[in-house]
């Protein structure tokens, strides 16, 4: 088996899961990560930016690396550079519904067409000298039988593990997720299969256990600004939400650590996207957030971080009396 069968795995994100971000969900207790996706094409035409996606921190335990592409020729060839690498699987996108990567044919795209789809993976084993994994999406809401059968005809190419992610590409992030699609084909595989889609909380990691069946499971968006999320699921009713000193010290950490792998402008710059999810659903009010565009200097940051620790406003708290329910909850100082 790739993963522990209750593995919890941090998913690939693209502009988001770099060494920084990984760091912050390794503090809370993620222990399997993956990169950024990796496009097959940079990577064989050695884009500094691209290769950067291969570092691998010291503390990091298990680290897979996750490509995508479509090019048999040229995934052969990143398959081979990337096995130069120090990781524990390679997996292959076949699910993400980004245009610009569907435009390309890649991703979801590629999923869509069975032949390529396998011929394409096929390309990444026969060059890669770690196992193979794949991720995929549904592909018909209504009925298990096409997304079966792109699973079986994978596992069949050998691939050592599959992650399904229960939505249709359409449908992006959002909207509610096939638990019954993704039972189907844990029930009709011998590789593991791993749920994914829509867990933010550990109502809905549970929900996906109880409707999906047991097995590993990864997210995604549910860890953007919050690694507690993984406290949360391995502790249940033990968890605490972390107090508004403690999101504005991670949030910092985070932020800094960026600063320090990009340099400064740069990690302020795309740091602004990771502050808003450190607020996000957390009672900061509006006017805070549109300082964020503000932060140029570290001096700047200091000062917002400040305003973070103050925490947010009453009725947040009254609120979440009344929506105990709520992901992302941060307790009272």
């Amino acid at each position: 088996m790739l993963y522990p069968p209750t593995a919890l795995i941090l998913a690939p994100i693209s502009g988001y899961t770099d060494i920084p971000y990984r760091n912050g969900a390794i503090r809370h207790g993620c222990a399997f990560a993956f990169t950024e996706m990796i496009d097959d094409a940079s990577l064989v035409f050695g884009n500094k930016k691209t290769l950067r996606f291969l570092e691998r921190a010291d503390n990091e335990k298990w680290l897979g690396a996750q490509i995508v592409g479509s090019d048999t020729d040229t995934l052969s060839k990143a398959a081979r550079i990337i096995s130069n690498y120090n990781f524990d699987a390679l997996d292959f996108n076949l699910g993400c519904p980004a245009p610009k990567v569907v435009k390309k044919g890649e991703g979801s795209a590629l999923s869509a067409d069975y032949d390529r789809a396998l011929k394409a993976f096929e390309a990444l084993r026969k060059n890669s000298d770690m196992p193979v994994s794949a991720k995929i999406r549904i592909l018909d809401d209504k009925s298990p039988e096409p997304t079966l059968k792109l699973a079986k005809g994978l596992e069949g190419a050998g691939a050592c593990a599959i992650t399904v992610h229960g939505r249709l590409a359409k449908q992006f992030y959002s909207g509610p997720v096939n638990h019954d699609i993704i039972c189907e084909i844990r029930k009709n595989l011998k590789i593991q299969v791993v749920a994914n889609g829509g867990i933010n909380s550990r109502q809905k990691y549970m929900e996906m256990v109880s409707l999906a069946g047991s097995g590993p499971v990864m997210l995604a968006t549910g860890a953007m600004g919050n690694p507690w999320i993984f406290e949360e699921i391995e502790y249940a009713e033990k968890f605490t939400p972390p107090a508004p000193r403690q999101v504005a010290d991670e949030m910092e950490k985070h932020i800094l650590e960026t600063c320090e792998y990009y340099g400064t402008e740069i990690g302020l710059r795309i740091s602004r996207k990771f502050i808003f999810d450190y607020m996000k659903g957390r009672g900061y009010p509006a006017l805070l957030k549109n300082q964020v565009i503000h932060i140029k200097a570290i001096a700047d940051l200091k000062s917002f971080i400040c305003e973070i620790r103050k925490g947010p406003s009453d009725g947040y708290f009254k609120w979440l009396e009344k929506n105990p329910g709520a992901p992302r909850k941060i307790r009272h100082p």
